[in-house]
């Protein structure tokens, strides 16, 4: 069945995200996408969203569900028919919401899996932690909101990293089957990026030495967003 584009408001959309040794995260891509790279590194990280309203857009009323989200994404680049394609993929999904882990990988693109998310913030702090039911996702966000990206980021400014990030509107998730990557566009009609001060990161995917040796991961920068009048869109599925 194919997707009905769906609509709502990205009322906190937190970016968490680090620079990578570009071989070692070929290494964990899996064809036919190959890392998009930013003066040297490969650009991965974590997307911990809380959505309102969320909602068919044939649906006139102002009623929709609420989720917190989590999606580890990595900056990408793959050909199609010789052209070359820019966004994101998306190795592992989690949410709290029980219809959205019923439904992921089959109306709804990419598997989703259960998580219990615990959320602290007032206006300029913030505190995500959360832990998936079978224990693969474990998690801890804490970060400050701030003036501009570190001197230390790949991006030179607050306005680089925004436009990076707007740029990877086209997602392809992880599915069941190794080889099927089900598409996703998320189209924002407002945009606006705050930059946060990271004040503890703890994750277990981008902390597994298995998938990443030491010094092949350095934290760079996070962003935030707030109040985004958006809508989701089905894409063409990847068969590798």
């Amino acid at each position: 069945m194919k997707l009905p584009a769906i609509k709502g408001i990205i009322d906190r959309r937190i970016l968490i995200n680090f620079r990578i040794d570009p071989d070692v995260m070929a290494h964990n891509l899996p064809s036919p996408f190959r890392p998009k790279l930013v003066r040297g590194y490969a650009i991965g990280g974590i997307c911990l969203i809380r959505l309102k309203a969320a909602r068919p857009t044939f649906l006139p009323l102002p009623w929709g569900m609420g989720s917190e989200n989590a999606a580890h994404r990595i900056a990408v680049q793959w050909d199609v028919d010789g052209q070359e394609r820019e966004g994101v993929y998306v190795p592992r999904r989690d949410t709290d919401s029980r219809v959205s882990t019923l439904v992921g990988g089959r109306l709804f693109p990419g598997t989703q899996h259960h998580a219990a998310f615990t959320v602290d913030e007032s206006a300029d702090k913030l505190s995500v932690t959360l832990c998936s039911d079978d224990g693969v996702t474990q998690l801890h966000v804490s970060a400050t909101v701030a003036e501009s990206v570190p001197e230390s980021s790949v991006f030179s400014s607050l306005a680089e990293a925004s436009a990076f990030f707007e740029a990877g509107s086209l997602g392809y998730s992880a599915t069941v089957e190794a080889s099927r990557f089900d598409g996703l566009e998320l189209r924002c009609k407002n945009w606006h990026v705050y930059a946060l001060a990271i004040d503890e990161v703890v994750s277990s995917y981008f902390e597994d030495e298995a998938r990443f040796p030491i010094d092949s991961v350095m934290l760079d920068c996070g962003l935030l967003m707030r109040g985004i009048d958006h809508e989701w869109h089905g894409r063409e599925l990847i068969l590798s």
